[in-house]
């Protein structure tokens, strides 16, 4: 019978190495994950709402480290990954777009009541207003410093409470309170806390950034680097295009006050002097007029030796930053 038992425990560990390694080496990004507190139930209906385009593992921690290393021999991009198997965690395979599948993966989630001793998720507010309860109980709140008071026959709660603060351990009184309200403060899940992607690995949290913002960032450096490059008089990739507009802008100032035309400014100050008589034109014709660029004679910078300061920089990149 010990035999049998055991043969069918080889057997076990045999299906999960095969299903761990193929996992391993079909897909290319992984979801670390915490599942404290997850019952089999919801993560049943997890790996329901999953399927087809996402794979959750889970197994003894030490098995998925040894099987890892195995693996590591063909691709050592996986010793990133290998430091955090630890803990109560998972790991969810994918190929699919990775904040998609964050999102399912967090969204489902189930209240549940607190428990003592352990650490509360997030901040619990006992709201003002009746309790259902009656007088007799008013000293079980007298000693939890809640200001009541008796109305209807019933205690009533003067103001919100902050009952419990973000990862404060909760007490049994506490829990006797909330068991009393009816109040069920918390909400577990699954909660993805790294990301596995091509051999980087990197906080979950990147997957909030949008394409917008990053765009943002990249061009908030950019013009960072060009406004460095004019100041100093250094020329950069970023900073050469705002030094020749500079410097065109100077020729233009100089060949409009000394009278002295060359091939660029005739054909500058043409279009100049153009754009007011067809504006007219247009209004004559009944036509909405174009809105026409705007002439702004400028004069040169005090600071125009030193690089032309930031003069043509924001009309490329916009004021800010």
């Amino acid at each position: 019978m010990e035999a049998t038992a055991g043969q069918k425990r080889k057997e076990r560990k045999k299906r999960y190495k095969e299903k761990f390694e193929r996992a391993l080496q079909q897909y290319k990004n992984v979801l670390v994950v915490t599942v404290d507190n997850v019952g089999s139930l919801q993560l049943q209906k997890i790996r329901i709402a999953l399927r087809g385009v996402a794979e959750i593992v889970m197994g003894k921690n030490t098995l998925m480290r040894m099987i890892m290393r195995e693996q590591m021999v063909a691709n050592p991009k996986l010793e990133s990954l290998l430091g955090y198997v630890k803990g109560n965690m998972g790991l969810i395979f994918t190929n699919g777009d990775l904040a998609k599948i964050r999102t399912i993966v967090v969204s489902n989630k189930v209240p549940a009541a607190a428990k003592s001793g352990t650490l509360a998720p997030s901040d619990v507010f006992v709201p003002a207003g009746p309790t259902g309860l009656d007088p007799g109980q008013t000293s079980f709140f007298q000693a939890l410093n809640i200001a009541t008071k008796i109305a209807r026959g019933s205690i009533e709660i003067v103001a919100n409470v902050h009952l419990i603060k973000h990862g404060e351990k909760v007490t049994s009184s506490h829990v006797a309170l909330l068991g009393k309200l009816d109040i069920k403060p918390f909400f577990y899940g699954i909660i993805v806390t790294n990301v596995y992607e091509s051999g980087s690995m990197y906080p979950a949290a990147i997957l909030d950034i949008t394409p917008d913002q990053l765009l943002a960032k990249f061009f908030g450096g950019v013009r960072r680097i060009a406004a460095i490059g004019l100041a100093v008089g250094y020329p950069t990739e970023a900073s050469i295009p705002h030094t020749i507009a500079n410097g065109f802008r100077r020729l233009l100032a100089l060949s409009q006050s000394t009278g002295f035309e060359f091939t660029e400014s005739k054909a500058f100050f043409s279009r100049a002097a153009a754009a007011p008589v067809a504006e007219k034109k247009e209004k004559a014709e009944g036509k909405k007029p174009e809105k026409a660029a705007k002439v702004v004679e400028e004069k040169p910078a005090e600071d125009d030796d030193d690089g032309g300061g930031a003069g043509g920089f924001g009309g490329l990149f916009g004021d800010d930053g």
